[in-house]
């Protein structure tokens, strides 16, 4: 398996001529121009990833849900203990999750992997097998993850991801499955964006805002830690995400790096996903134009992200689920983008049939 420095140097940026290919061939089809709003936008992104115009329509979506648990679920983070990941990773494996409904509804294959849970017991039929160890560190108290797990736990994910890809998957989508694991993502926004702990920390699986003033905290503990061991000399994108997050993190940065290699669009979902989605691109600015924002997150630092990506979510239904739902539900949009460019009729077809007597074809009402 590459590196993750051979995995970064592996991404490419996308391709602007295509970009301005899919643009002009808009312009060209018969509908007026910018009917279609930001579809049409979203084709010309997808049209710059695969570096051809008009971009090949995605078949073959697989969703990859990385589980994890985490340490800092000891600070009293959650109302909910950590078994119940263990508990979510058998049901997403046994086709009993809301992610394996929508995947089903929309075609996706679920893929589960366990970088880091603390499971107990054999593994379940259907989940990956890839645990760097069995959870992180206390990332208020310690470094949640040495840079060699992360490291790691970036190579688990980009394995799965480059099977997947070798096996026909054409459009990834990210997901995962942890306790305590908006904490450590609320770390990776403020570390990342430097935005206050306040203002990307929110209730998460919690039943209610209850713990969050305590979360915030526990965050600005885990900051102040983390910026004494920067320093010292931990410096950097890889030593900021093996500090603050979650092996799951890396795991989905691994995807994401993947599926940039591979030229391929790759959809972010919420907030775990996208504060992973920071970590890539902070590694690999190239990897940020190979990202779609699925969904916006009812979360907090969520809903900073399509901000953070330099493009608006293509969803808000204010969820916050994660395991993949949000940005699943954004796989049809994604195919739709494509196929426009690939089967419309152009206005010059529109011309010539209406010059040969046939019946002109009209455009759909504004």
């Amino acid at each position: 398996m590459p590196t993750v420095e051979e995995l970064v140097e592996s991404v490419v940026a996308v391709d602007g001529a295509a970009h301005e290919r899919a643009l002009e061939r808009h312009a060209g089809l018969a509908k007026p121009p910018g009917s279609l709003g930001r579809l049409e936008d979203l084709g010309a992104r997808l049209a710059a990833i695969s570096g051809h115009c008009p971009p090949p329509v995605p078949s073959s979506p697989a969703v990859v849900v990385a589980a994890a648990d985490h340490g800092v679920h000891a600070q009293g983070v959650s109302d909910w203990p950590q078994e119940v990941t263990a508990a979510m990773v058998a049901t997403v494996a046994s086709g009993g999750a809301a992610v394996n409904a929508i995947a089903r509804t929309v075609g996706a294959r679920v893929v589960v992997v366990d970088v880091g849970t603390l499971r107990l017991g054999p593994v379940p039929d259907g989940v990956r097998d890839e645990r760097v160890r069995s959870a992180t560190r206390d990332l208020a108290v310690e470094p949640a993850m040495t840079v060699e797990e992360c490291r790691t736990a970036i190579g688990a994910g980009a394995r799965v991801a480059a099977e997947l890809i070798e096996g026909g998957t054409d459009l990834l989508v990210t997901g995962e499955v942890g306790i305590g694991n908006t904490t450590a993502s609320a770390a990776l926004f403020a570390a990342f964006t430097g935005a206050d702990p306040a203002d990307v920390t929110g209730k998460g699986a919690n039943l209610d805002h209850g713990r969050t003033p305590h979360k915030v905290e526990v965050v600005r503990a885990a900051l102040a830690r983390h910026a004494a061991d920067a320093a010292a000399g931990a410096r950097g994108p890889l030593a900021t995400l093996a500090s603050l997050g979650g092996l799951e993190h890396a795991a989905l940065v691994g995807v994401m790096l993947a599926g940039a290699a591979a030229r391929i669009p790759v959809v972010v979902d919420g907030v775990v996903t996208g504060s992973a989605a920071l970590a890539a691109v902070a590694l690999c600015p190239d990897l940020a134009g190979y990202l779609v924002a699925g969904h916006t997150s009812a979360e907090p630092g969520g809903r900073t992200l399509p901000d953070r990506l330099g493009e608006p979510a293509l969803l808000d239904l204010r969820m916050r689920l994660g395991e993949g739902t949000g940005a699943l539900l954004a796989v049809p949009l994604v195919q739709a983008a494509a196929r426009v460019l690939a089967d419309m009729a152009t206005l010059a077809d529109v011309t010539k049939d209406a010059g040969q007597g046939g019946s002109p074809k009209v455009f759909g009402g504004g």
